[in-house]
């Protein structure tokens, strides 16, 4: 009988395509594969249906509690009671005060049994690490991000960062493995909580899902791309608007992701005032599997982290991945994160400094003539190196090393 694995998530399927690639990748290993995930964006739950009718696995989906966000006010409250008669706070109190779906994660993962329990984001882990208890399993966590160090400084920033690392510090001693996104991440979690080093998984996509290349714009010699899923003024996409307009390249730029806080708005009213109105233009959300395929029309596509957060100066997110697989060379901000990543990637990468806005024009200007040189590195690195086919080796690795640590038995 197959060793079973059930991986957590706190998100929607469509909204986290890492689950989704590493339920897969399991599954195809032949493991027995349940994921649980939520279901409350309505946006995205005709693609989490798609996706559901599509899997090979078992999916369970839960529903938000209706009072979710009164029971997460009183839970702050409480928890800063118990701080200020200087008690840390236990974790299920955290877990409350942090807020999210613990709770509903909860209740639909006590029946699933596994042998392995995978946790995907903060509100998983305490649910996770519950179900592993409870049936006396192995429990694992995977840090797309430096979750503790995502505050921005707030007052209510700084009591989630704190509930964080009580969920995570209570937790993450007893996992028989950690994965992190990208190697700083990695390193802040070892230092932070003194555990072994996260095995890095990067957030790269299967070889399957590379189109079949650009197609020509007679006239138009560079044309960039970026994507998310909700447009936001803290991507640097601000600095380089304002290099558009100072390069001699003609450049264009589409943003794909929603708008639903207007800051669009205020990038297409930028770009006016700067007088290149029609060379940037929104684009709709579009479903996970089509990103590469949609990305491979442009010439450069654009990761330009802030350190707005500690967690976004560490992390490599799937932009860049997602342009390389598709044959697009990538224009980078000089974050940690991106910085160690830059040698690595080549004629296939450029490394900017969001605050030098002449320089990102002059680095326009250098690319567009090297265009072709950078396509085909972009190209080689994703189909020989950045890809979901090579990257799942180290998921698997990690898990069979945790199995093997137990004896091989079931739980």
């Amino acid at each position: 009988m197959p060793r079973s694995v059930c991986i957590l998530g706190s998100g929607s399927m469509a909204s986290n395509p890492r689950l989704l690639k590493e339920a897969g990748a399991l599954h195809e290993a032949g493991y027995d594969v349940t994921t649980v995930s939520c279901d409350y964006t309505d946006a995205l739950r005709a693609t989490d249906d798609e996706i559901e009718r599509a899997v090979p696995w078992r999916v369970r989906r839960v529903s938000r509690p209706s009072l979710a966000r009164y029971a997460t006010r009183a839970a702050r409250v409480a928890a800063r009671l118990v701080e200020a008669a200087g008690i840390a706070p236990p974790s299920g109190l955290a877990a409350e005060a942090y807020g999210g779906p613990t709770r509903a994660l909860s209740g639909a993962v006590a029946g699933v049994a596994a042998d392995l329990y995978i946790a995907h984001y903060v509100p998983s882990l305490p649910a996770a690490a519950a179900a592993a208890r409870r049936r006396g399993a192995l429990l694992a966590y995977d840090a797309e991000d430096f979750h503790s160090g995502e505050g921005a400084g707030s007052a209510e920033d700084d009591l989630r960062m704190r509930m964080v690392g009580r969920i995570e510090g209570a937790a993450l001693p007893a996992c028989a493995y950690v994965s992190a996104a990208s190697p700083l991440i990695g390193r802040a979690y070892a230092e932070r909580y003194g555990i072994a080093t996260p095995a890095t998984i990067l957030n790269v996509f299967p070889l399957a899902m590379k189109g079949a290349g650009r197609a020509e714009h007679a006239g138009v010699p560079l044309r960039a791309y970026w994507f998310s899923q909700t447009i936001g003024l803290d991507r640097g996409l601000q600095a380089f608007i304002r290099a558009m307009a100072r390069a001699a390249t003609p450049v264009t730029l589409d943003i794909r992701g929603s708008n639903r806080w207007g800051h669009g708005d205020t990038l297409l009213a930028l770009a006016r005032e700067l007088g290149i109105e029609g060379r940037v233009k929104l684009l709709p959300l579009a479903p996970p599997d089509e990103m590469v395929r949609l990305a491979a029309d442009y010439d450069l596509g654009l990761s330009l982290e802030t350190d707005v957060t500690v967690s976004r100066s560490l992390c490599l997110t799937n932009k860049i991945f997602t342009y390389l697989l598709a044959g697009v060379p990538v224009m980078l901000s000089d974050t940690p994160g991106q910085r160690a990543l830059a040698p690595d990637l080549g004629a296939a990468a450029v490394l900017v400094s969001l605050g030098d806005v002449d320089g990102i024009a002059a680095t326009l200007d250098r690319l567009a003539p090297a265009l072709a040189a950078a396509k085909a590195a972009a190209e080689r690195l994703g189909r020989e190196r950045y890809n979901w086919d090579r990257e799942k080796h180290v998921l698997l690795e990690a898990v069979d090393a945790a199995f093997a640590r137990r004896g091989g038995a079931r739980a």
